[in-house]
C-alpha cells in the first residue's frame, strides 16, 4: 500500500506562491532530413507550444499516450534539448539560450533527472561510487574524502547499504538501480527533480517502494517534482496538479482532484475512462470511450485542434482553428472549443 507521508509538504506547496519554472510557449521541433545533401524537407514537432507555471515544493505530473511529447518537454526543460522557439525560465531566469558552460555553471546543480531506464541510465562499466561521485567531480563539490562520505551518505537516504558502494550495476534489481539513479540524481542538492516514467519499467510493488521513497526524499529536502508517467493511477497518487499532453500540445490542467473528478476535455475523458477503477455495489458501471484511428503524424498534425480527427465531439471550429489554452474553471485550464 502506498503511503501518503508527502501530504503535509504537498498541501503546504499550494499555499507557496513561488514559481521556480515557468514555460512560455516552449517549442522542440525535430528536423526531418532527406537526400544525398541531406536537406530539411518537414519537421517533427514534438512539443508545440507549452505553457506551465510550477510552484516550488509541488509535483506537476504530465501525462498522455505514448508519442504525446511529455519525455521531449522533461528533456528540453532540462536544456538536453535547445528549444527551437519560447522561453524557460527557472528561478525567474531565462535558461533556454544558455550555452553549454553558462549551464554548468548555474543551472545543472539545481536541476537534475531520473531516467525511465535503470538498465541503461547507468554505466556498467563503472561502480556505484563513481557513478554517483561523478556529478561531485564535476561541479568541484566535497574534497576526496567527504565524496566518499556524501555518496555513502546518498545510498543510505534511498534504502541501500553504503558498503556497496564498490559493487556494480549489474549486482543489483531493477527497483535498487532506479534507486541508485534517484541517490545521482540528489548528489548536488537540486531544487527541482524531473522525473522521466521512473518506475514504468518496475514491477508494481517496486513502483509503490520507489513512489514512496520520492515522496519522503521530497518532504525531506523540499524538491519540487515534474513526474512524466503513461500510468494515470501513479500519476494521481503522487501529484498536486495533473497536465495532460496530446501530439506536442497540452490540452488539460487542473488540480488532480479536479481533473480525476471533473474532466472536461474530450481526450482527458477518454484517457481516466481507460483507468480500472473498484466498482461499489449499487454504482453505475463507467462508461468506457473509445477513440478511434489512430495518433496523427507529428510531422504533419492535423489543422485546427490536433485532436479533432479522433474527438467524439468535433465540430467544423475544431477543424479550422486551434482552441486557446484558457483558465475555464478556477485553476482548470483546457484547450478546447466545447468551452468557448
Amino acid at each position: 500500500m502506498i503511503s501518503t507521508s508527502g501530504e503535509k509538504l504537498k498541501h503546504s506547496a499550494k499555499n507557496d506562491s513561488s514559481i521556480i519554472l515557468e514555460l512560455q510557449n516552449v517549442k522542440k521541433h525535430f528536423s526531418i532530413k532527406a537526400g544525398f545533401l541531406q536537406k530539411t524537407v518537414g519537421h517533427i514537432k514534438a512539443v508545440d507550444g507549452i505553457n506551465l507555471k510550477v510552484k516550488k515544493g509541488e509535483t506537476i505530473g504530465i501525462v498522455g499516450e505514448s508519442g504525446c511529447g511529455k519525455s521531449t518537454a522533461g528533456r528540453t526543460i532540462i536544456r538536453l534539448y535547445k528549444p527551437t522557439e519560447g522561453k524557460i525560465l527557472f528561478k525567474g531566469r531565462d535558461i533556454s539560450r544558455l550555452s553549454e558552460s553558462e549551464l554548468r555553471k548555474s543551472v545543472r546543480k539545481d536541476i537534475q533527472m531520473i531516467f525511465q531506464d535503470p538498465f541503461a541510465s547507468l554505466n556498467p562499466r563503472k561502480t556505484l561510487r563513481s557513478i554517483i561521485r561523478e556529478p561531485l567531480n564535476t561541479h568541484n563539490m566535497y574534497s576526496g574524502k567527504k565524496r566518499d562520505e556524501r555518496v555513502e551518505e546518498l545510498l543510505e537516504k534511498v534504502g541501500l547499504n553504503a558498503s556497496y558502494i564498490n559493487r556494480y550495476p549489474h549486482e543489483f534489481s531493477g527497483g535498487q538501480r532506479q534507486r541508485i539513479g534517484i541517490a545521482r540524481a540528489l548528489a548536488l542538492n537540486p531544487e527541482l527533480i524531473i522525473a522521466d516514467e521512473p518506475v514504468s519499467s518496475l514491477d508494481v510493488s517496486i513502483q509503490a517502494q520507489i513512489i514512496n521513497l520520492m515522496e519522503d526524499l521530497q518532504e525531506e529536502f523540499s524538491l519540487t517534482y515534474l513526474f512524466i508517467s503513461h500510468d494515470l493511477s501513479v500519476v494521481r497518487h503522487i501529484s498536486d496538479r495533473v497536465g495532460v499532453m496530446y501530439l506536442g500540445k497540452m490540452m488539460e490542467l487542473a488540480d488532480k482532484h479536479k481533473l480525476y473528478s471533473d474532466p472536461l476535455h474530450p481526450y482527458t475523458q477518454a484517457l481516466l475512462s481507460a483507468v480500472p477503477v473498484l466498482r461499489k455495489k449499487g454504482v453505475a458501471k463507467r462508461e468506457r470511450i473509445i477513440l478511434k484511428g489512430e495518433l496523427p503524424n507529428p510531422a504533419s498534425p492535423p489543422k485546427g485542434c490536433v485532436f479533432h480527427t479522433r474527438c467524439p465531439a468535433a465540430t467544423d471550429l475544431c477543424r479550422q482553428l486551434v482552441p486557446d489554452f484558457k483558465e475555464i474553471k478556477r485553476n482548470h485550464f483546457v484547450a478546447c472549443h466545447l468551452y468557448e
